[in-house]
């Protein structure tokens, strides 16, 4: 199926990496087969398997592979705002979020890329009707479903899998948050891009995706993020909710002030 996408102007794929030396060169050739135009920055944080040199190798080959390399292991986070910060100091016009494990299917690209023409920010969902994830175990799944549902209860966010890193986002769209604010790392960081583009009065649009578990390597989940998701997600629901309760406070008092300076005359 052809998608269009070509008025969105010039795009940038950012693939973090950290020890996926056995995974790079096949997540870069999926990408530049899937969505040729595309530019691909690989974000390297000093991965000791040398992911980092492989990254230049490639980089030598295809004048469209580029490659940032950070000083030390520093968190996903980190590397995707070092990637916008490059993407967006260069005009591309789209940044797009991938995994360089394969997780994320490359061939569904031209997809999430049709969502955003009408759209500030796409994620590709694994929890949305059409979604499905691939090798997972049943309290792996379990444990992801009800993260995302305590996201939607907590921050009253309607979206389905808000910790997905599956993301797409205009650069305009971008330039409107402070990133310079962001302090997220794993699962957090994706929960807080989401509710700071809706906060920017951004549109959010969700794509059902296939999500696939990694075939080589070691995945970098722990249970440290997913802690550090749950707390800061409480906190920015607790947020949310005083900021609500504080305008319908003010909303109320507006209302009632001209009848209390009528009781006050009378």
């Amino acid at each position: 199926m052809a998608y269009s996408y070509a008025s969105l102007g010039r795009l940038l794929v950012i693939i973090p990496t950290y020890n996926e030396a056995d995974n790079i060169e096949s997540i870069v050739s999926r990408v530049r087969q899937s969505v040729p135009e595309a530019d691909i920055l690989i974000a390297d944080d000093a991965s000791p398997d040398h992911t980092g040199r492989i990254a230049d190798e490639l980089s030598l080959r295809d004048p469209q592979v580029h490659v940032l390399h950070r000083p030390a292991k520093e968190g996903l986070g980190t590397a995707y705002l070092a990637g916008f910060g490059w993407g967006l100091g260069r005009g591309y016009d789209v940044l797009i979020e991938t995994d360089a494990d394969g997780s994320h299917q490359p061939e569904e690209l031209p997809m999430l890329l049709a969502a955003l023409v009408k759209a500030d920010m796409v994620k590709g969902s694994r929890w949305m009707r059409g979604g499905r994830v691939v090798n997972w175990s049943r309290k792996r799944e379990l444990l992801s479903r009800a993260a995302n549902i305590w996201v939607m209860a907590a921050m009253n966010v309607p979206i389905h899998d808000a910790t997905g890193g599956y993301n797409l986002f205009r650069a305009d769209m971008l330039r409107k948050i402070d990133l310079e604010s962001v302090e997220s790392r794993g699962y957090s960081f994706q929960v807080d891009m989401t509710r700071r583009v809706l906060e920017a009065g951004g549109t959010v649009a969700e794509v059902p995706i296939e999500f696939c578990e990694r075939l080589a390597g070691k995945s970098k989940m722990s249970g440290g993020i997913i802690k550090e998701a749950l707390l800061r997600t409480a906190e920015w629901g607790l947020e949310r909710r005083s900021r609500q309760i504080l305008g319908w406070a003010n909303r109320a008092k507006k209302h009632l002030e001209p009848l209390t300076e009528k009781f006050a005359r009378s």
